[in-house]
């Protein structure tokens, strides 16, 4: 049975390379952290993950009858100052913007799904980028790291 603590030790060092990066270059950062991290290779974080999840405390608020999500981590220090959040999606999410960018990291859980045209794996998305999350083919279990935690709804 997973801790949250063990989730946040799972993910600090991704929190750490995250805020090492250049968020004003997406998609370098998202093909780099694709070839050092591929998704394939992290079946223990996903594993832990997929626990957190079946265990209802890691997504336990509910947005939509497809859409399921919560906080791990506000941002604090040991995170480089980055918040950790989890959602369990299958179809679209609310409008919002990432004053900061953002990094997800997405694992399949259904069908062959696409996080915004993605595979299983990292998107990232730059300072200022407004959008709509959208997962189509299935449904992703995904991990997003927000420098500061700065996110606002439209």
């Amino acid at each position: 049975m997973p801790t949250k603590d063990d989730v946040v030790r799972a993910l600090a060092p991704f929190a750490r390379r995250v805020a090492e990066a250049d968020l004003d270059a997406p998609e370098a950062l998202q093909d780099a952290l694709n070839a050092e991290y591929p998704a394939g290779s992290l079946a223990e974080v996903r594993a832990l993950l997929l626990a957190a999840r079946d265990e209802g405390w890691l997504c336990p608020k509910t947005a939509t009858p497809t859409l399921t999500f919560g906080r791990v981590s506000r941002p604090v220090p040991e995170l480089s100052d980055m918040s950790i959040d989890a959602v369990d999606m299958a179809g679209k999410g609310a409008e919002h913007v990432h004053p900061n960018g953002e990094v997800s990291l997405c694992f399949a859980t259904e069908g062959d799904p696409r996080f915004m045209g993605f595979p299983e794996g990292w998107v990232v998305v730059g300072r200022g980028s407004r959008h709509v999350p959208e997962v189509t083919d299935g449904r992703m279990l995904i991990v997003y790291f927000l420098p500061q935690g700065a996110m606002e709804w439209v």
